[in-house]
Parts: C-alpha cells; sequence; structure tokens
C-alpha cells in the first residue's frame, strides 16, 4: 500500500568506548570492567519527495550544541535538511557520560566518538536507500514497567531504599508499543522501529557498558528478523522497573514486538515531514532552606549512606542559584510518516503528559520520543511538583520551571495541528 516512490535506508555504527571513562546515570562516578551487546548510534533516512532521519544513540543523553552541530554536518553532506533530523538517546544507564549532570563531567572523547558514530552511520543509511512498503501495528506491553513515584506513608515520593510502605502510585504508566516496519519489496525488513515508556535502566551484568535492556533487546531482535532495528524512548520520566530482572525485560520486549510485528498491517505513506521549532523556558526560582530539607529528610530517612548523596544535591543548587530566571531555548520536533506522528521532546517527560500530548493530538497514532535533539532534565506535570520527590528536586538533572512541560505539549499540539 505505500506509495510509489518511498525509499528507506538504515544503519548502524558502533560507539567506541573504554574502561576508563566515567559509567553515567548514577548519583557518583563509576566505571565499567566489561561490555554486553554493543553501544551504538543507529539510522534510519526515509525518502518521499523529502528525507528525513532519525537516529537512537545508545547513550544516557545528549545535549542541544552537539545534535545541532551533528545535524547542520549532515545538512551540508546529504543535503537533509535540519528540521527533518531527529537525535535521540536511548537513555541507557550504563554508558560513559555524555553530559555534566551530578558533578561529574562529561568525556569530551567520548562525545567525539559519539558524533562520529552518528555521521557514519548516516552516511551508510543514505547509501543504502531502496524502495520499501511499510507495515505498523500498535502493541502493548503492560509489565515492563510502572509509575514509580509511589506515595509512601510519610507523604514522601519513592526514589530509592525501602518502599515496604508505599500506597499507591501518583501517575500512569503508558502500555503503548508501537512498530513500524519498513519492508524491502519481496524481501525482509530494512528497518524496525519500536518504542515504549519506561526507564532504560537494566543490563545483564550491572559492571558492563551496555545500551540497557532496550538496546539488547533491539540487537537480539536485528539477529532474529534482520534489517537495523531502532528504539525511541517513550514518555518514562516518572516510570521505572522496579521488579523484574533484566533477562526477563529483554524476553518480553522482545515478544511485545514480534507480536505486534505478526499483527501489522499495510499502511499508505503518501508523505512525509518534519517541524523543528525553538522552544522559550526559564530554569527556576527555587528556595534553597526548602530544597534542603526535602532532599535530607528522604536520604537521612532512605539512603544507607545519606551524607555524600545530599551533598551532591548542595552542589548542584550553588551551581543553578546562578542562573535561576535564566532564559534558554531548545527544540521540540514533530514528524509524519504518513499518518504517524513522533512527537520530539528534550527531556524526561513524565509519562502524565506524554498520554496526554497523544490525547491531544489531531493524530489517531501519535508517539512521543523524548531526550530528542537536546537534554532539559526531567519535564514534570504541574502535580508532580506539588508532590516532590527526586525528580523535582532542584539539580542539574531538574531545573526548569513548573508549567513548562504543559507548555511543551500544548506547543507540540499546535505543531501537528499546522502539520
Amino acid at each position: 500500500m505505500a506509495a510509489e516512490g518511498l525509499r528507506a535506508g538504515s544503519s548502524s555504527a558502533e560507539i567506541i568506548s573504554n574502561e576508563s571513562m566515567v559509567i553515567a546515570g548514577g548519583i557518583h562516578p563509576r566505571f565499567a570492567s566489561a561490555k554486553e551487546g554493543r553501544i551504538r548510534a543507529s539510522s534510519l533516512i526515509i525518502e518521499k519527495n523529502t528525507k528525513v532521519c532519525i537516529v537512537s544513540c545508545d547513550v544516557l543523553v545528549l545535549q542541544k550544541d552537539l545534535c545541532d552541530e551533528v545535524c547542520l554536518e549532515i545538512e551540508e553532506k546529504l543535503g537533509i535538511p535540519f528540521e527533518n533530523i531527529l537525535i535521540t538517546a536511548t537513555h541507557t544507564h550504563h554508558a560513559p557520560a555524555t553530559a555534566t549532570i551530578h558533578g561529574y563531567e562529561k568525556d569530551e572523547t567520548f562525545v567525539s566518538n559519539v558524533k562520529r558514530s552518528i555521521l557514519s552511520a548516516v552516511g551508510a543509511a543514505d547509501e543504502n536507500l531502496k524502495s520499501v512498503d511499510v507495515n505498523f501495528w500498535l502493541g502493548i506491553e503492560s509489565t515492563v514497567g510502572q509509575n514509580s513515584r509511589l506515595l509512601l506513608s510519610d507523604s514522601t515520593i519513592y526514589w530509592v531504599g525501602p518502599r515496604d510502605d508505599a500506597l499507591r502510585p501518583t501517575g500512569p504508566f503508558d502500555p503503548d508499543l508501537p512498530v513500524i516496519m519498513f519492508k524491502r519489496r519481496d524481501e525482509g525488513p530494512e528497518a524496525i522501529i519500536f518504542s515504549h515508556s519506561t526507564h532504560n535502566i537494566g543490563a545483564r551484568s550491572p559492571e558492563a557498558v551496555s545500551p540497557g535492556f532496550y538496546g539488547l533487546a533491539a540487537q537480539e531482535l536485528e539477529e532474529e528478523n534482520g534489517g537495523s532495528v531502532l528504539f525511541l524512548p517513550g514518555a518514562s520520566g516518572s516510570t521505572h522497573n522496579l521488579t523484574l530482572p533484566p533477562d526477563e525485560m529483554i524476553l518480553r520486549i522482545k515478544d511485545a514486538v514480534k507480536e505486534a510485528i505478526s499483527e501489522s498491517k499495510p499502511v499508505s505513506v503518501q508523505r512525509v515531514a518534519s517541524v523543528k521549532r525553538e522552544f522559550k523556558y526559564r530554569v527556576r526560582m527555587f528556595d534553597e532552606e526548602k530544597e534542603e530539607k526535602a532532599v535530607s529528610y528522604y536520604c537521612n530517612k532512605r539512603v544507607k549512606n545519606p551524607e555524600p548523596v545530599i551533598e551532591v544535591f548542595r552542589k548542584m543548587r550553588r551551581e543553578l542559584s546562578k542562573h535561576q530566571g535564566e532564559a534558554r531555548g531548545t527544540w521540540i520536533q514533530t514528524m509524519l510518516i504518513g499518518d504517524i506522528a513522533l512527537v520530539g521532546i528534550p527531556g524526561e517527560l513524565f509519562t502524565k503528559l506524554g498520554i496526554l500530548l497523544k490525547r491531544l493530538s489531531p493524530f489517531r497514532h501519535t508517539y512521543i520520543v523524548q531526550l530528542a535533539n537536546d537534554w532539559i532534565g526531567y519535564i514534570p506535570d504541574r502535580q508532580a511538583y506539588d508532590l516532590g520527590g527526586y525528580q523535582v528536586w532542584t539539580g542539574f538533572h531538574s531545573y526548569i520551571e513548573r508549567g513548562a512541560g504543559e507548555a511543551m505539549v500544548e506547543e507540540a499540539v499546535q505543531m501537528l495541528c499546522n502539520l
């Protein structure tokens, strides 16, 4: 059913790392002593009158300066318009640091390796362009992950430590697992995209450099199905796995993707389009005494060695105090593949906001790609600021002003309506 003239090409390139690089994703710096799977940049280019490009990188986050630099280079070398390129991080917590987060610095050598791998993968994907048909199915996986912001008996919100006094989750979980397959004519898949909304934390070996359970599932699906498999992270700012071991998560994600592939139907792709628009926000104003009290109370009660953790947050607040009220800019991106809409959001969007955006979209099939083209930390809904908890404690991981998340949803919906 795909319209004549639709072409797609895909490729991936490994991102080189070594044991001297600090692994991101934790409060304190740590180092890996092994590797599992590959951390890589995977690229898909879709062409129908114009070209759009999607890149998925097995790193924790990617910031605007790197993404903009890479997009401009792709535009110059391959002619793909800047606003047609979406670059996202899979948010694996098992790869070297690409940004300064909890006080440890990004690894500039690794950042250069990421850039090199993205350009290599995109260049190879452009050379692989061929005629394709498209299949789609909205799968479901409701057991890998849950809303992890649990209300505890002392009215705090769960982060780490004991949770035997948890009362209830404070928000929703999104089980949607959309799968888009680009099939070479009379051949196997050229590429498969899937998305799901849980933090990508979990490797078979906790000491390994790893693409995380989503990335491992993607690579095993490639071996079984052929083509390139790209994972795009959904709105998971408030969603984690709290119970399942990595092997079980990998198995369940793979089974859900394979079931969606088996159920998928041909869809017509009459056009592809993309818009990337600047979004203005401000660094929040905050009360130091109130922040200190909230962090200290929780850590002293539920963290085994609380003082070093408390000090990490103090240092981040000292740095951010100089930037309170500062205006900054980032990107929101909307991309169409036929009647399937992808919305690129530049941070860890709370699930409540992701579901709201999908419901307000004029497109029946609308899916969030968080951590796209930038990383501005957690993007909570208004109620989450009132509830508190790690995701809204002020720090490099969480600094945008209250209401910015709702404003992003409004802006994205308007962009979708314009498309």
